[in-house]
C-alpha cells in the first residue's frame, strides 16, 4: 500500500496547484474586464473642460474638450502597429484660448510627410487625457538631431516643447491637419490573455490527473 503514497500525493498536489493557477487566472480575467470597462466608460463619457491640474491617478483617459491653436512646435514619434500604419505620431504644442500651453497627439502622419509644414488653424479639440507607457528600458533615447522620438514620454516632451505636462490624444476636431490620420485612445491594444492562460492551466491539470492515474495503474499492475 505504501508504494501508492507518493504517486497519489504527487497527483493530488500537482493537480491542486494547476487548478489553483487556473482559478487565479479566472480572477485576473474578471479583474481585467472591470478595468477595461472603467477605461471605456472614461473614454466615451461626455467631455469636460480641461482641469486646472490633472493627474494620472484621477484623470487618465478622461474625455476633455479645449479650443486652441497649434504653435508649430511639434515632436515626431516613430510608430508602427497603429490603425494608421507606420509613420510618425505628431505631438504638437497647442495654446488654448485661455492661454495654457499643452500637448496634443494629433495622430500619425506618413514617414514621407515629415518635412511638411504644420497646419496652424485654430480648432476645437475633443480627446482623452493620457499618460502613455510606451517607454521601456530598451527604448532608445530621442534622436534630437533629426527630431525623432521613439516613445511618448510626457514630462521630457513637455520640457522639449515648453508646455504643461499634459497630453490630450485627439479623438475629434473641428479642423484636421491634412497630414494626419487621428489615432484615438481605445482598449484594443490592452491585452487580456487571462482566458487563454486559464484554459492552459486547466488543461495541464487534466493531463496531470490522467498521467497520475496511469502511474498508479502501472504500479498496481507491477504488484500483480
Amino acid at each position: 500500500m505504501r508504494r501508492y503514497y507518493f504517486p497519489v500525493l504527487l497527483g493530488i498536489v500537482g493537480t491542486g496547484i494547476l487548478l489553483s493557477l487556473g482559478a487565479w487566472q479566472v480572477e485576473r480575467l474578471d479583474s481585467k474586464r472591470g478595468i477595461l470597462h472603467e477605461i471605456e466608460t472614461q473614454l466615451l463619457a461626455p467631455a469636460v473642460a480641461l482641469p486646472a491640474d490633472p493627474t494620472e491617478t484621477d484623470f487618465e483617459y478622461r474625455a476633455v474638450a479645449v479650443h486652441g491653436t497649434p504653435t508649430g512646435r511639434e515632436l515626431h514619434v516613430l510608430s508602427s502597429g497603429t490603425g494608421a500604419g507606420t509613420g510618425y505620431r505628431v505631438i504638437a504644442a497647442v495654446e488654448t484660448d485661455s492661454g495654457r500651453a499643452i500637448m496634443v497627439d494629433l495622430g500619425v502622419m506618413p514617414l514621407e510627410a515629415k518635412g511638411a509644414a504644420p497646419d496652424l488653424t485654430p480648432t476645437e479639440i475633443l480627446g482623452n487625457l493620457l499618460w502613455p507607457d510606451d517607454k521601456t528600458p530598451s527604448t532608445p533615447e530621442p534622436d534630437l538631431a533629426r527630431g525623432i522620438w521613439f516613445a511618448r514620454d510626457v514630462i521630457p516632451m513637455a520640457e522639449a516643447l515648453g508646455t504643461e505636462p499634459i497630453l490630450i490624444v485627439l479623438r475629434q476636431a473641428s479642423h484636421y491637419d491634412p497630414r494626419m490620420t487621428p489615432v484615438p485612445v481605445d482598449t484594443a491594444g490592452i491585452k487580456n490573455d487571462h482566458r487563454e492562460y486559464a484554459i492552459t492551466w486547466f488543461l495541464l491539470a487534466a493531463v496531470w490527473t490522467v498521467m497520475s492515474i496511469w502511474l498508479i495503474t502501472r504500479i498496481a499492475r507491477r504488484k500483480e
